[in-house]
């Protein structure tokens, strides 16, 4: 990150926020759940530190490449930015395969396989967090070559901040294991699942608060930590798709 990156801290995408004639509830919701990004990244940062340091080492001494993996996503207002990863898989994998992971993909390192099944992989989303191009939780960020398919409604998701969790993330945390089952990943994700993303990703929309912020945050905690044990009520539309997709409702 150079200096100017550094400098905005959200500043000036909140000030593009407040242009775009948003209602005042908005306005002070959005300039609420900076503050509480912003002081939570801070800390976040400190205390996990260590952690993401231990898995930069592991990536670098494990196999060949970059430790972050960065790609440009779509995100508030449909201003361009660099997500951070951390690299789950082998240099050059974008000319091997599909544009999508699969929960079997043989382009996954041994590391990368572990962190992205506790989502370590994420971690470094916090810096996009901490320069205001993210938020906490928000819909995904996707590339711009799905956003152009996009209809004018499903585009409603870019009122507000993507994040690094979200309602989709919770509903769809098996994304890689339903991309794995299908027949043409690539068309599946962009036929099937975006649709289906956004249209849960609306909830951020029409819900726009820190409340709703809070609770989907904790329930991504139950996920990460006891969800494994005693897993999220599914939403409907994803158990039907599964239904569809494999003859049975996912438990």
């Amino acid at each position: 990150m150079n200096n100017s990156e550094l400098g905005n801290l959200g500043i000036q995408e909140l000030r593009n926020y407040i242009n775009t004639n948003a209602k005042p509830s908005h306005i002070v919701c959005e300039i609420l759940k900076r503050i509480f990004d912003f002081v939570a990244v801070c800390l976040g940062l400190t205390m996990i530190s260590p952690i993401m340091a231990a898995i930069a080492i592991l990536i670098k001494t494990t196999s060949h490449g970059p430790i972050f993996f960065r790609q440009d996503r779509v995100g508030l207002q449909e201003e361009v930015f660099k997500v951070y990863k951390f690299r789950t898989m082998v240099e050059g994998a974008e000319e091997m395969g599909t544009s999508v992971t699969t929960r079997n993909d043989f382009r996954i390192t041994s590391v990368g396989r572990l962190i992205r099944k506790t989502k370590l992989d994420e971690l470094p989303q916090l810096i996009n967090v901490f320069k205001g191009e993210m938020s906490l939780v928000g819909p995904r960020p996707d590339v711009s070559g799905i956003v152009e398919k996009y209809t004018p409604e499903m585009r409603r998701i870019f009122q507000v901040r993507p994040g690094i969790t979200s309602a989709a993330t919770l509903h769809l945390r098996d994304e890689e294991g339903i991309l794995a089952r299908v027949h043409d990943p690539d068309s599946f994700y962009e036929e099937v699942l975006v649709p289906l993303k956004v249209r849960l990703a609306m909830e951020h929309v029409d819900k726009n608060s820190l409340t709703f912020d809070l609770r989907i945050l904790c329930q991504t905690i139950w996920m990460l930590t006891l969800g494994r044990w005693r897993p999220l009520e599914e939403n409907r539309a994803v158990a039907e798709l599964k239904k569809r997709q494999y003859g049975s409702v996912a438990r």
